[in-house]
């Protein structure tokens, strides 16, 4: 049977604004249930009408979380499989820059805590939901960032020379490794996971940027910056063509299929990193799944 997002479950994180809000507005216009992540209520919750007036969708359900909590993620991922019997697609699009370096309530630098261990985190309490809905999608939101990222697991949290620039790539290089590691995990249980860049967005990630680089974006950058909804489209597509019913482990920019930086594309280095996420998190090394998967 061929893939349709008709009628399927999609929690999308990140869900607010920018390319999260565009792309809930059109999967719920092509008749997905789109559960919509924010990290404050009332704007979640207007985000939340302003889909359903946008898409015609008589239900647009919308939870609450800071990603920088590891508490707050657990609760998260809780209630999801409280209320939800079926996840099709989990969207992991959630994302911060911090111009200055500082500590999660976890003890952890933030820009990583909340793009990469967020991801981790939700992505394998909710594992076990995604494989028993199978077919099923995970779509995890990098950048093309990732191709200036490094790891350094003696210091992953940027305790000297923290940069904005330094933090956010390294956080998306760790993205496009945790997909691909998560892709080789999920083999033969029907659920398939890929990353993407969904093109320079003329998004306010940045607007909390250091004074002195505001000028390169904006001046430099912003001429070639797509808009939101361009950028969601590009999610869209991930989640809801068919075409990529069973392509697993890939890495996407914009619309094209394309290799990652070589840092991302080794393995070693994925199943490293993945066993470290797994120890600040709290978790057991392999993903939670069913025992009859």
């Amino acid at each position: 049977m061929s893939w349709s997002i008709e009628g399927k479950t999609v929690l999308l994180t990140g869900a607010t604004s920018g390319i999260g809000l565009e792309a809930a507005v059109v999967l719920a216009r092509q008749g997905a249930r789109v559960v919509m992540v924010g990290r404050d209520r009332a704007k979640t919750e207007a985000a939340a009408a302003g889909v359903a007036a946008r898409s015609g969708a008589k239900d647009v359900p919308h939870l609450l979380c800071d990603f920088s909590s590891q508490a707050a993620i657990r609760a998260l991922a809780q209630e999801v499989l409280c209320r939800f019997d079926r996840l099709d697609v989990l969207v992991n699009s959630a994302c911060g820059v911090n111009k200055s370096r500082r500590l999660t309530g976890d003890g952890i630098e933030a820009t990583f805590a909340v793009n990469h261990l967020g991801y981790f985190l939700l992505t394998n309490l909710l594992l076990d939901r995604l494989v028993r809905t199978a077919p099923a999608r995970v779509v995890t939101v990098a950048s093309i960032g990732h191709r200036r990222g490094t790891l350094d697991f003696d210091d992953l949290g940027f305790a000297r020379g923290y940069s904005i620039m330094k933090a956010y790539t390294r956080s998306k290089l760790a993205n496009v490794l945790f997909a691909a590691e998560l892709a080789r995990r999920l083999a033969g249980k029907g659920v398939t996971s890929n990353s993407l860049h969904p093109g320079s967005v003329d998004t306010n990630i940045w607007s909390g940027a250091p004074a002195l680089t505001k000028p390169i974006i904006y001046v430099f950058l912003r001429p070639f910056f797509i808009t939101a909804e361009q950028g969601g489209a590009h999610i869209v597509r991930l989640v809801t063509d068919p075409r990529l019913e069973g392509v697993t482990g890939k890495y996407f920019e914009k619309a094209k299929q394309v290799d990652p930086a070589p840092l991302a594309q080794d393995a070693a280095l994925a199943r490293r990193l993945w066993e470290t996420s797994s120890a600040m998190v709290g978790l057991p090394s392999a993903p939670p799944l069913p025992a009859s998967a």
